[in-house]
């Protein structure tokens, strides 16, 4: 990709790039816990308009190509979402760092 195209389209923009592929695979599957719990909370963000749509997809934009193309749907989401309260002063640094390091430990628990 030319550094040309680099400013033109955004990570996430893959019209008229071409693909080797002529048929693209779609296929259903059922979501994960985290998955659903973490559109249930981006519902009520945006339900008490602490969080909207746009940011949220204005956030995913800016993650980058690099980060865009290795993260998930919802993990772009979460991301973008944990970004805007982060820039709103609603959550901290330190507050994520914690809740991570809870998470991890009743996942390491389970396994």
């Amino acid at each position: 990709m030319s550094t040309e195209n680099l400013v033109k389209h955004l990570p996430n923009d893959f019209g008229g790039t071409g693909c080797s592929d002529d048929k693209i695979e779609i296929y259903e599957r059922a979501l994960f816990p985290w998955e659903k719990r973490c559109h249930a909370l981006l519902d009520v963000l945006d339900y008490h308009k602490v969080v909207n749509t746009e940011e949220k997809r204005r956030g995913t934009e800016n993650l980058g190509s690099e980060m865009a193309s290795k993260l998930s749907y919802y993990e772009k989401w979460i991301v973008s979402a944990s970004n805007c309260l982060l820039q709103k002063g609603m959550i901290s640094p330190d507050e994520i760092a914690v809740k991570s390091k809870e998470v991890e430990a009743r996942i390491n628990m389970t396994l």
